[in-house]
């Protein structure tokens, strides 16, 4: 089957779908891979000392930049959207028994196509590296980095995993539903900080997110009206606790600190997230005129073709490019010096141009998929099960890196050790059981 150009699906788009949001979702992850380019600084020191730190770290006045781009909230909260509409669509479509499995397939084949392709690149690199013996410099750096974006593609699985409950209790409760996730979440706080309540915090990995997500169900059905307010709200909420309470004034994780705002995901974080949402729906206006425009239009349904193949390679083309540098004797300055910042448009560059080439080999694995036959009724637990899997493996494999892969290091997740093979495995079973359950026996109808 020919595969349809841009143009013309760019073409046949209905008037009815939101182009905005499509833009939200490239502009987000573009925002998000510039981001990681720009503060992922490589040093090296005594020929193959090689390291890694965090821009923000070296020049902590620039962490308030993250209150505008820390934007992962967006993805999230268009992930909520995008959700609410497909799991709707499927219900329409499908048996009342057999809408989970076939709404699972639908949304995660071109998130998990891709990256399982990648981590079975990487696995395979990873295994022949240490096999020869390799490992030091900055290969080894590349080893422990890359995944470390899985962590992304994790909470989004649990998002479609959650969607049918909690869109149920969206359509029941509406606003209410979302301040429910937002008290659990100050909750956990309040349990971890002021009650030093051992491991609570993970909670938030959960209630924060699900609330950015939940967001994303408001908006489907129009319930955002006064997004200025909303904007405000999380404004000052998040000033007011990093201000007064224990966190940070970074929207993203910094090396070696006590309390991060991502990762566990806190209050603050959350008010972020309701800060940036009220934003882009203030710009729904000028957003929206901006993607009538056709050739723009164009330009949104391209990049959302490779965004996620981009996000996946973006790491391991900007790696190469420092490996390329020290392999060419080139001296690597120290970060935020002034020949540090001269470079940063050439590292970009080819940074961009490296992830163009990935992009181009692996792109085909992000291409939609024809839907399979209706999933015979009972394939839910099946699909559940899958779709855990996949996010257990793909959240062991975002801690554990492809590093020490031959000698079993792990990492704890969920208070168990797993090793990086065991995280493949379980990201590959989860992936077929998803795949068998969407797909099922019976006949399409």
């Amino acid at each position: 089957m020919t595969t349809p150009t841009v143009r013309a699906l760019a073409e046949r788009t209905p008037d009815t779908r939101d182009r905005y949001v499509d833009l939200l979702r490239v502009a987000s992850l573009a925002t998000v891979v510039a981001g990681h380019w720009l503060m992922a600084a490589v040093t090296a020191t005594g020929g193959r000392d090689v390291g890694v730190t965090n821009l923000l770290a070296v020049v902590p006045a620039l962490q308030v930049l993250t209150w505008l781009l820390q934007v992962m909230p967006v993805f999230f909260f268009v992930g909520g959207f995008s959700h609410a509409l497909s799991y709707r669509s499927a219900a329409r479509r499908h048996p009342r028994r057999a809408v989970y499995a076939a709404f699972l397939r639908g949304r995660l084949q071109r998130l998990l196509r891709p990256t399982l392709v990648f981590v079975l690149v990487w696995g395979a690199l990873a295994f022949a590296v240490q096999v020869l013996g390799g490992g030091g410099g900055v290969t080894g750096v590349a080893l422990r980095l890359v995944a470390q974006p899985l962590w992304f593609i994790g909470v989004y699985l649990a998002m479609a995993a959650f969607t049918p409950p909690l869109l149920k209790l969206h359509e029941r409760h509406g606003w209410a539903a979302f301040a429910g996730l937002v008290t659990a979440a100050a909750a956990t706080d309040v349990l971890r900080f002021a009650l030093a309540v051992p491991f609570v915090e993970f909670l938030n990995f959960a209630f924060v997110w699900l609330a950015v997500h939940q967001l994303g169900f408001l908006r489907a059905d129009g319930m955002i009206r006064r997004p200025a307010v909303l904007a405000a709200t999380g404004l000052a909420g998040a000033a007011l606790l990093v201000a007064l309470g224990p966190y940070p004034l970074s929207m993203v994780g910094m090396p070696g600190e006590r309390v991060s705002n991502m990762a566990p995901p806190t209050l603050a974080l959350l008010c972020h997230g309701l800060w940036l949402v009220g934003a882009v729906e203030l710009l729904r206006g000028p957003g929206t005129r901006l993607t009538a425009r056709a050739r723009v239009w164009r330009t949104v349904v391209a990049a959302n073709g490779i965004a996620m193949t981009a996000f996946l390679w973006h790491l391991t083309a900007l790696l190469a490019v420092y490996g390329a540098a020290l392999a060419a004797g080139l001296a690597l300055p120290a970060p935020a010096s002034a020949a540090w910042w001269a470079g940063v448009p050439v590292r970009l560059a080819a940074a961009a141009v490296l992830t163009a080439l990935l992009v181009a080999a692996f792109r085909r694995f992000e291409r939609p998929v024809p839907a399979g036959p209706v999933p015979p009724p009972g394939t839910g637990p099946v699909a559940a099960a899958g779709v855990t899997l996949c996010l257990l493996g793909v959240l062991a494999l975002s801690m554990t890196g492809f590093g020490g892969l031959l000698e079993g290091r792990t990492a704890l997740l969920l208070g168990v050790p797993v090793t990086a093979p065991a995280a493949v495995a379980m990201t590959l079973a989860g992936w077929l059981l998803v795949e068998a359950a969407g797909r099922g026996g019976a006949t399409r109808r």
